[in-house]
């Protein structure tokens, strides 16, 4: 279970001391339930805490890193260490007290350091300041006024040069007159002076003169170089353009033939893969492969169903692909208790009639390349795009359409079997992708405050409320009520990186979920979005990784496996595979399925130790029953490709309702002018948002200046319906919902709202 036994693992080899720019050594970090703590090499330089398997990996294989600046450091006993930032978790453990002490005082250190050097810069709103068109102009009239000042100093030399040769010709004459001896004698000191000041003169002058001449010439050759870029940069985007156009002709040609129509997935899935998101990592991407620590040695299983022991279900990375389940198999799962299958709580009928279209989306033509090119390895959020890219709805929204297979946690909280509804969460964070599949474009950044609530009380029982507490990172806290038995809760920090050729989502923080009659509270964490072709090609979107559900209660976990898309793997596309098992480990359902289409489960009645894999490693034959639907997706609504491919959920988020807060989503003016295919009044009134936002942000940091030097204390920016709680079950301080949204809906008074909009 764990290798803290191994003495020589310590952070005694650690580098420099405490307070030098870089510390190293080994610490035990936990991965999973499974294995315990492991031995890493940790390296802490310049704010930033990365970790390795080995010291070798150092130069070319980073498993983490966490941002010091924005980290929370905790001790939890002697030799204990835990730091969390964003979502992500490192629970850490040196060998002895005192090794753990010299650790904390590093991180203290580099951790005040990071503060330091990130105040001394400019904190962005994250909406960078847009350039002003007249640059170009600004630089021509720079240049005019260099050129008219050196024509002034070129005149200042002819005149010094003139006055200074009629001055000695006065002063000869001078000496030449009959004057007293006194006076000759100062006539001739001052001709001396003039004398002096002349080949003074002279001398700055012939330095001016070289320095022009220099200037000039290093002038020319940088223009001349500055062109060459200039002609360089222009022929790469005609070629990447060229490129573009070839690579779309291919891709349609390859599609029509008829040799290849049978056998092409509709959309691939994803590049070569990465191998584990850890429960409590969230690895910053700083190379084109991403790694992940804990559960490297994934399981490889044989299923064999015991209805027909000959026909066997192989997968090398986890688990079998999805089998052939109806939809009318949903009420039919003979292998789990009436109770999941009660109806006595089925949903009402929906007592209002929801929109089931939107204005179609216009087809307005945008180079992406052109924008793009210019924010590679910046955060997404940190791109100023215009609203083209965008699909008309925010992250807030977004955020709701987990919720759109919510039945599945209405029929989980009838479940008496707790290992039966950790496949009905299971499945519930599978449901949460599948509406992922076409949409590509890049929804609305929410402003600072911006709420976004979903009341479908009086028809499926639940009240939904979101809002963004941060601005940069850009974070958004979610809480969910539903009378039917359950409570969801999540704080979500997007970490986005854009490298060139795709670009990757990552959501930070944990979602909570517990059930009100059991007390089961469940806790996982997303998987890593990644969305391919931004250069060239038709974009698609592929989710890998993988998602440890834990049952904090009774302890009962469940692996999913998220498999990447590989042109070279004989899977189903978008294949997800897991295991539920109990607090012991034993294996009691195997998860089959596609984050796009279905998840199956199918209960073990048997394991035993088989053959060897291709890797030399002995796997598990389990011999389950029949596998049963857990869960299908609903179709696309009709005309779905004209409507950002839209689901029905999704349809109904941006629908205009009466007595919301004035903060709330569909009141944002851009978007919904956007939605209303009006986009050049969307960007110009987006850009009137984001300058409005980023005044406020200004004069905040005027008033913490002002404060600062007065001596007063300034209260940060406080959410109006979160606030920070430290969580019981991660350790991690997280938004949790304070309470008073419904009631002020009530009274409707939103007098306490910010001016946002």
């Amino acid at each position: 279970m764990s290798e803290l036994g191994k003495g020589s693992a310590s952070a005694s080899t650690a580098a420099p001391a405490p307070g030098s720019d870089t510390y190293k050594g080994w610490l035990f970090k936990w991965t999973n339930y499974l294995k315990g703590y492991q031995r890493r090499w940790f390296v802490l330089s310049n704010g930033l805490l990365s970790y390795y398997r080995t010291q070798a990996e150092m130069a070319h294989t980073c498993r983490g890193t966490i941002n010091l600046a924005t980290a929370h450091i905790d001790t939890e006993d002697a030799c204990n260490i835990v730091l969390s930032s964003g979502g992500r978790t490192y629970h850490l453990k040196a060998s002895t007290e005192v090794e753990r002490q010299r650790w904390v005082t590093a991180l203290e250190l580099a951790k005040a350091k990071a503060i330091r050097m990130m105040n001394d810069q400019s904190d962005d709103s994250g909406d960078e300041e847009p350039t002003s068109q007249s640059d170009r102009s600004e630089i021509q009239g720079t240049l005019k006024i260099l050129v008219s000042k050196l024509d002034d100093l070129s005149t200042c030399n002819d005149l010094i040069a003139k006055h200074g040769a009629a001055l000695q010709r006065s002063l000869s004459e001078l000496e030449g007159l009959k004057v007293p001896l006194e006076g000759g004698e100062k006539i001739k000191a001052v001709n001396e002076r003039a004398t002096l000041f002349r080949i003074t003169s002279n001398a700055m002058i012939n330095a001016c003169r070289d320095f022009l001449d220099l200037a000039e010439t290093h002038c020319r050759r940088l223009q001349r170089a500055l062109q060459y870029e200039r002609e360089q940069r222009t022929h790469l985007e005609e070629t990447i353009e060229q490129l573009a156009k070839q690579h779309n002709s291919l891709e349609r040609a390859w599609r029509e033939a008829p040799t290849h129509a049978s056998s092409t997935p509709s959309a691939p899935t994803t590049g070569q893969g990465s191998e584990r998101v850890n429960k409590e990592d969230a690895s910053d991407e700083d190379e084109d492969t991403e790694y992940f620590d804990a559960m490297e040695d994934s399981h490889a299983f044989i299923t064999v169903t015991a209805t027909d022991s000959t026909q066997h279900r192989r997968s090398q990375s986890n688990l079998s692909g999805a089998s052939g389940g109806q939809a009318s198999d949903w009420n039919q799962d003979d292998h789990m208790s009436p109770s999941c299958n009660d109806v006595s709580g089925k949903e009402l009928l929906p007592r209002r009639q929801r929109r089931t279209h939107i204005p179609d989306k216009p087809n307005y033509s945008l180079n992406l390349w052109s924008i793009m090119k210019n924010c590679i390895g910046k955060e997404l959020s940190k791109i100023p795009m215009p609203v083209n890219f965008n699909e008309p709805l925010s992250m807030l929204q977004r955020l709701t359409e987990d919720l759109e297979y919510h039945e599945l946690l209405d029929k989980a909280a009838r479940c008496e079997s707790s290992l039966e509804q950790m496949c009905l969460v299971a499945a519930f964070s599978v449901s949460s992708y599948s509406t992922t599949v076409h949409r590509t474009a890049k929804p609305f950044n929410p402003l600072l405050g911006e709420t976004y609530e979903l009341d479908r009380l009086e028809e499926f029982g639940y009240r939904s409320l979101c809002e963004q507490v941060s601005h940069h990172p850009p974070a958004a806290a979610h809480h969910v009520i539903s009378q039917r038995g359950w409570t969801l809760w999540q704080e979500i920090t997007i970490a986005s990186k854009f490298r060139g050729k795709y670009l990757s989502i990552m959501p930070l923080g944990a979602i909570h979920l517990q059930f009100h009659s059991s007390g089961n509270h469940y806790v996982w964490r997303k998987v890593t979005s990644t969305v391919h072709n931004i250069i060239v090609g038709k974009l698609w979107i592929d989710q890998s990784g993988d998602i440890e559900i834990v049952n904090n209660r009774t302890k009962e976990t469940c692996q999913l496996k998220f498999s990447p898309y590989s042109y070279f793997s004989r899977d189903v596309p978008r294949k997800v595979t897991g295991v539920v098992a109990d607090s012991g480990g034993q294996a009691h359902y195997i998860l089959s399925g596609t984050w796009d289409d279905k998840m199956e489960s199918a209960k073990i009645i048997q394991s035993s130790r088989g053959g060897s894999g291709s890797e030399g490693k002995q796997k598990t034959v389990y011999q389950t029953l029949s596998p049963k639907l857990l869960w299908k997706k609903y179709p696309l609504p009709e005309n779905a490709e004209n409507m950002y491919h839209f689901s029905a959920l999704a349809l109904t988020l941006n629908e205009p309702e009466d007595g919301v807060a004035l903060t709330d989503s569909r009141l944002r003016p851009d978007q919904r002018l956007m939605e209303e295919g009006r986009w050049d009044e969307a960007n110009s009134e987006k850009q009137r948002l984001e300058e409005k936002q980023r005044a406020v942000r200004r004069r905040r940091e005027a008033e913490a200046t002002d404060a600062l030097d007065e001596g007063r204390d300034y209260e940060r920016y406080q959410p109006l319906w979160f606030h920070q709680r430290r969580d019981s079950v991660t350790g991690e301080t997280n938004f949790v919902y304070r309470g008073g949204y419904w009631e002020s809906k009530e009274r409707e008074d939103w007098s306490m709202c910010p001016d946002i909009f």
